[in-house]
């Protein structure tokens, strides 16, 4: 394997580690084994803190291939708690307001999804990467200042409903680039006429690359002894 070349490899991120903490476990192991100071490491698509699952990370030359990447289509299985929400619409923040569940059924879950198939609107979460005149959504909203995002056109293409256990519930989504679930979970509960936020959510597809594909980044270094690798003649 070439990486200073470029190489495209699939990861499972862990909980609670970020994208970036998996990019730079990789890059320092990388460099260690290849005994440079510096190696391009990039990610094709940011997965939060509180979810799981595949996370390509590329490297080298490889890098300039992660716009493409990250426009591939992602499958995810999330769960959603029903009555309540969050200001993250996740488990990042404490619950802010509680909401009837008495009404929902299994049928108008599975009505409710319906209607979020195929080309939605969707306002992306204030606490989100999104950027406002310069500034990610996130910092600004930790420090309490207002965010307005504009809604954002996605594509919906599958909507499961894998498991209903009120008032948890959980369903696979396969989708376009820029989806938010945290924000789908927001819509999904107003749709019942309640409140609802993410609880899990695992990312089991981008594109081709699957669960299947992945390597564990705690167990890298294991993985990469095992490997040939070949250098260039110049640092890159």
């Amino acid at each position: 394997m070439n990486f200073q070349e470029g190489e495209i490899l699939c990861f499972d991120k862990p909980y609670r580690w970020t994208s970036f903490d998996v990019v730079g476990r990789i890059r320092r192991l990388l460099c260690r084994k290849m005994g440079v100071k510096k190696l391009k490491v990039g990610h094709a698509g940011t997965l939060d803190p509180l979810a799981t699952g595949v996370l390509i990370v590329c490297t080298g030359r490889a890098t300039k291939q992660i716009e493409s990447l990250q426009a591939g289509t992602k499958e995810y299985v999330a769960t959603l708690r029903l009555g309540a929400t969050t200001p993250s619409f996740d488990l990042e923040k404490p619950i802010d307001a509680t909401y009837p569940t008495d009404h929902i059924t299994r049928e108008l879950v599975e009505k409710a999804l319906e209607t979020f198939k195929g080309e939605i609107q969707q306002i992306p979460p204030t606490f989100s990467a999104c950027k406002v005149d310069g500034k990610r959504a996130y910092e600004m909203a930790r420090k309490g200042k207002d965010v307005e995002l504009k809604p954002k056109t996605l594509i919906i293409d599958e909507i499961e409903l894998l498991d209903c256990s009120l008032p948890d519930i959980t369903i696979r989504v396969v989708c376009s680039k820029g989806t938010y679930i945290r924000a789908l979970a927001r819509d999904i509960g107003q749709a019942l006429d309640s409140g609802a936020h993410l609880t899990a959510l695992r990312r089991t597809r981008v594109g081709n690359y699957g669960i299947k594909d992945c390597l564990d980044p705690e167990h890298f270094i294991e993985w990469l002894d095992n490997q040939t690798i070949e250098m260039n003649q110049t640092e890159e």
